[in-house]
């Protein structure tokens, strides 16, 4: 059931694991006073490593083995776009079509996340992910609400399902096209980072929104994130 509470967008929270590992929780969501988001402190995806090379905290890493003439070859990685920034988003399967904002950093280090004037937000990329088609999750952040009781941009989210093509145009005129793969409900107490912002072998895309509202509280509980997949 969607909620006619104004709700607002919370903290994408920077965590490290193993002093190397950068992690992204999308939290806090629920009313402020004037119904407009807030947002944590993120960082950037720059040094995200392979998760084959990342030790969990407190554990041992593991001495990757020395290569042999019978080694298998190294699978190739999967094409991949070159660097291009985000202007729109189209998911043709739910109407979908809005305007990127790119998301950066406020002065005090916390998330800049889509502004509600009153008319609804669009959709808005955080630029400290790769932009979309380049190798790594690009994140792309929007409401599933507006002031006033209307619905947000990502309100129907939960409506796709595998194989729905995701379309972002780029900047330099090229057009990344994304394969749904999945979606999942999350709770902000038991959020997968890694699972949801660690590094991939391919270009990936991340759409996140809240969910879970609680009337009691007027807060979100929970995140609802789909997993899409460059299609090549």
């Amino acid at each position: 059931m969607r909620t006619k509470n104004p709700g607002r967008f919370g903290s994408l929270c920077a965590a490290v694991t193993a002093g190397v590992l950068l992690l992204l929780t999308l939290s806090g969501c629920g009313t402020g006073n004037n119904g407009t988001p807030d947002a944590g402190s993120p960082s950037s995806f720059s040094a995200l490593p392979s998760p084959a090379t990342t030790a969990a905290p407190g554990s041992a890493r593991a001495v990757p083995p020395t290569s042999s003439p019978s080694a298998a070859p190294a699978m190739a990685e999967p094409a991949v776009l070159t660097r291009s920034e985000p202007v729109t988003l189209e998911i043709q399967a739910i109407g979908l079509q809005t305007d990127l904002l790119k998301l950066g950093l406020r002065e005090n280090g916390s998330l800049e996340v889509p502004q509600d004037s009153g008319n609804g937000a669009p959709a808005g990329w955080y630029d400290g992910s790769p932009t979309p088609g380049e190798r790594g999750p690009s994140v792309i952040l929007g409401h599933v609400n507006a002031l006033g009781g209307a619905t947000g941009v990502f309100a129907d989210l939960r409506k796709l399902t595998p194989g729905t093509d995701v379309k972002v145009s780029r900047a330099d005129g090229t057009m990344a096209v994304f394969t749904v793969d999945h979606g999942a409900q999350y709770s902000k107490n038991d959020f997968p980072t890694l699972e949801v912002y660690g590094t991939t072998p391919g270009a990936e895309l991340r759409l996140i929104t809240c969910d879970g509202y609680d009337p009691a509280t007027q807060l979100f509980d929970d995140n609802y994130v789909i997993f899409a997949k460059l299609r090549v």
